[in-house]
């Protein structure tokens, strides 16, 4: 087929959308957004939920309450260090993730949180509980923080910042 003057023949534009939509190798853009996108998701859920354990933020339980959740329906003793690691870890994580800061250690660190969330709490409703959450938002959540994990913050992350420079 003969391209028209000045530009690209239909058939190697169409290859070319096509070549983008199937393509497995990652690109630094695509990348990017994957990264900022999970990033933005995580920190959200993340400082909600950590405010909402450490501080009563949110019209979240705070920490007495949450100290009594963990000892009664999680069964994890002592209740009150349960309760401030859980917050510490989600309040925490979602700050270094928002910065982008050792996001990598930060994701790690909410996978465990959520599947020690699956394990003592909402395993036992299942997938979607009828009355009680499942741990459908469990799952999605290790995900994204899988996504961190495998990945990282992105080019707009303080992790970049000192991964150039030290030299790599």
């Amino acid at each position: 087929m003969i391209a028209p003057p000045g530009g690209t023949s239909r058939a190697a534009t169409g290859r070319s959308l096509l070549a983008t939509v199937f393509r497995t190798d990652p690109s630094t853009l695509g990348t990017d957004i994957a990264a900022v996108a999970a990033r933005i998701v995580l920190v959200w859920i993340f400082i909600y939920y950590g405010a909402g354990k450490l501080f009563g933020a949110f019209d979240g339980p705070g920490l007495h309450q949450t100290s009594l959740f963990m000892a009664s329906t999680a069964h994890l003793h002592p209740g009150g260090l349960f309760a401030v690691v859980a917050g510490v870890i989600e309040l925490g994580g979602a700050l270094a993730i928002a910065l982008g800061l050792a996001s990598r250690l930060a994701a790690i660190a909410l996978v465990v949180d959520q599947v020690m969330a699956m394990v003592t709490v909402t395993w036992a409703h299942g997938l979607s509980g009828s009355i009680n959450t499942g741990y459908e938002l469990n799952l999605a959540l290790v995900a994204m923080a899988l996504v961190i994990v495998g990945i990282g913050a992105g080019r707009p992350s303080l992790d970049a910042i000192i991964s150039r420079r030290l030299g790599r």
